[in-house]
């Protein structure tokens, strides 16, 4: 398979590897300096994209993979309030869009257990006060995390009169507070806690490397490529 990476950070590095291991090809290695490498690729030239850049770069690049119509992962947060715009132009140009804000398969079942979890605290609200906190190497430009993001909704769609999430603030009764750390070099922990005045309960997910997200971008890029449409892990994973 042909692949492209449209951002050559740390983590696009880590993907390469990832990639070159499964026995693929990266066609181009995009970043700021060569911006105009990936102007002149066109979609004969790839089978797939993947995204891993900036949030403050993201939504245009999306926007030029979906004018090419080029299958493409997506793993960038941050931006996530023109998503809707890009899933439209992926409809429009018959492309193909996969997001998801982590791509380890562990914090894809994580977030399973985070719902399951949620439906069963739901009835002991009274007793019971739920927090999320995640911590993430100081050089994470976004917070919260996507991840993060993702753990909040699944609360609020399974605890009810839960309605909004909030960062770094103390919580409302509707709300769900996520609490940002930057520390080190942490790859990424994440903590959802239920916590009353007897006991206190917690789900913990701790990444140990970076190679675990490389693994399941290049794996969704695989699943991707050849398809239409707007796609996620629980696709993926579960259809």
């Amino acid at each position: 398979m042909r692949i492209v990476l449209l951002g050559y950070g740390k983590m696009g590095k880590v993907i390469e590897r990832t990639a070159l291991s499964r026995g693929h090809e990266i066609v181009a290695k995009i970043d700021v300096d060569n911006r105009q490498e990936f102007e002149n690729l066109s979609k004969s030239d790839v089978d797939v994209i993947i995204e891993f850049s900036h949030p403050s770069a993201a939504y245009e690049n999306l926007k030029a993979c979906m004018a090419k119509g080029i299958p493409t992962v997506c793993g960038t947060t941050g931006w996530l309030d023109k998503k809707i715009e890009i899933e439209s132009l992926c409809i429009e140009h018959k492309a193909a869009f996969f997001y998801a804000s982590n791509y380890s398969i562990g914090v894809n079942l994580f977030f399973q257990l985070n719902k399951m979890l949620a439906k069963l605290m739901s009835p002991h609200q009274q007793q019971y006060t739920v927090t999320s906190t995640e911590i993430h190497h100081t050089e994470k430009k976004d917070a919260p995390s996507g991840t993060a993001i993702t753990l909040a909704e699944g609360l609020i769609q399974n605890l009810e009169g839960k309605s909004k999430w909030i960062n770094d603030k103390i919580p409302e009764g509707n709300e769900v507070a996520i609490w940002s750390q930057r520390e080190g070099k942490v790859p990424g922990t994440h903590i959802v806690k239920y916590i009353s005045d007897v006991d206190q309960i917690e789900i913990i997910h701790q990444a140990h490397s970076r190679e675990g997200f490389a693994v399941g971008a290049v794996i969704a890029a695989e699943w991707l490529a050849g398809k239409q449409g707007v796609f996620g892990m629980e696709e993926m994973l579960y259809s």
